[in-house]
């Protein structure tokens, strides 16, 4: 069993649901972006995922741009993404770790070893923004070959026409988009994912997160309520960004900053189903 699953497998035998946090590896700097990384498992997060540095991150908003572009000046590459994962795995064997980008660094590392790679790291699960089920046999063989999850984005637009088309070869979970438009803009009311959650659940089995403008403990106890877990990135990104000094660099508190809001959100996580 995969790490992804026997995580899934676990929350809910706790009938409970995940959290899902994100950091830019390399953002602001190796050091900072390391000690996050190793500080969130403790700090409450259930999964962990690692953005990896592109030139032109076209599904995310400002504060991930902006994170992106932090990294990149650091000089975060694909390999230094895939060196954070191999030192996080030495002493932590069990916190699922999905990397989160885009198909052309991919393709640029070539993707039969970037499998390979990524696999020996200890990463197991990608999500590839911009790479379509039309396109997937450029990475799905590969993947799976390593037993990496590949999984797939929904949209709200996704119809059920369109739904068992992505959803064809996803593992690991569904990761629902749940506004139209970039991360860190605006949040889908609880509403309006109480409606979405049961069309993709006819089509699937796989637990089910919910990201984009998931913000605050309240709202990430909400997601969780209709869903499996709540992803969290911008609001994080956000914290570490407001903690930078005017040069970029990495303040006295910045970790401490935004671990503690990870420990907000994990108690509003962790405490949701409790509650209803």
């Amino acid at each position: 069993m995969s790490r992804i699953a026997a995580r899934f497998k676990a929350l809910r035998k706790e009938n409970r649901g995940a959290l899902i946090t994100f950091l830019e590896a390399w953002d602001p700097d190796p050091a900072t972006s390391m000690s996050l990384l190793r500080g969130m498992p403790g700090a409450g997060a259930d999964l962990i995922e690692i953005g990896c540095p592109f030139t032109d991150p076209m599904a995310d908003g400002p504060t991930i741009q902006l994170a992106a572009k932090r990294a990149l000046a650091a000089g975060g590459s694909m390999t230094h993404t895939l060196a954070m994962v191999r030192d996080f795995r030495r002493e932590d064997s069990t916190t699922p770790i999905i990397l989160m980008g885009y198909l052309n660094p991919i393709l640029s590392y070539e993707p039969a070893r970037f499998c390979t790679d990524a696999a020996a790291a200890g990463v197991d699960g990608l999500i590839v923004v911009d790479l379509p089920p039309e396109e997937a046999a450029l990475l799905a063989p590969h993947a799976a070959a390593r037993g990496l999850d590949i999984i797939r984005l929904i949209a709200p637009t996704t119809d059920a026409d369109r739904l068992p088309v992505v959803l064809d070869g996803s593992s690991g979970f569904v990761y629902y988009v749940s506004i139209t438009g970039v991360t860190g803009t605006r949040t889908a009311s609880a509403e309006e994912l109480a409606e979405a959650i049961p069309l993709i659940r006819r089509f699937t089995h796989l637990p089910i997160a919910i990201g984009f403008g998931v913000r605050t403990p309240h709202k990430a106890a909400e997601a969780v309520r209709v869903a499996d877990a709540a992803v969290v990135a911008s609001a994080l990104i956000d914290t570490l960004a407001n903690s930078l000094d005017e040069q970029g660099r990495a303040g006295p508190d910045t970790v401490r900053r935004v671990l503690d809001q990870v420990r907000a959100l994990a108690h509003g996580v962790h405490a949701a189903r409790s509650l209803t």
